[in-house]
């Protein structure tokens, strides 16, 4: 199995070193429209390779999807959290119930009680 993963590391990382190769051609992204920004007087721009904009999209919509998916289930968590919390005070009451029914045995049979 370990193999197979790395044959796809590897396919996948020469394509895209194949897709960077292929797509070195400058472009220059600005953050505004020319008409928008004429009226704002504020210009922000970079001149980057077309591959970076393609790679930075996909770790954008990869980011976005993995918090989207963050708080959609949270309310999943915040119920394990609570289930967690009851078991263990439930667990302490049943401890502590054991232990005052275990009060006058004797200690053997006490013993006995706990592991049935």
């Amino acid at each position: 199995m370990r193999y197979i993963r790395y044959a796809f590391l590897a396919v996948l990382a020469v394509v895209l070193v194949a897709i960077a190769m292929a797509n070195r051609e400058m472009v220059d992204l600005k953050l505004l429209t020319a008409e928008l920004s004429s009226l704002l007087q504020f210009q922000a721009g970079i001149t980057v390779p077309v591959f970076l904009v393609f790679f930075g999209g996909i770790v954008f919509g990869l980011l976005i999807g993995f918090v989207w998916e963050w708080l959609r289930e949270h309310k999943h968590r915040a119920e394990a959290q609570h289930r967690k919390a009851e078991v263990r005070k439930l667990e302490r009451e049943l401890k502590k119930t054991q232990a005052q029914r275990d009060e006058g045995k004797d200690e053997v049979l006490a013993i006995l009680d706990r592991s049935a």
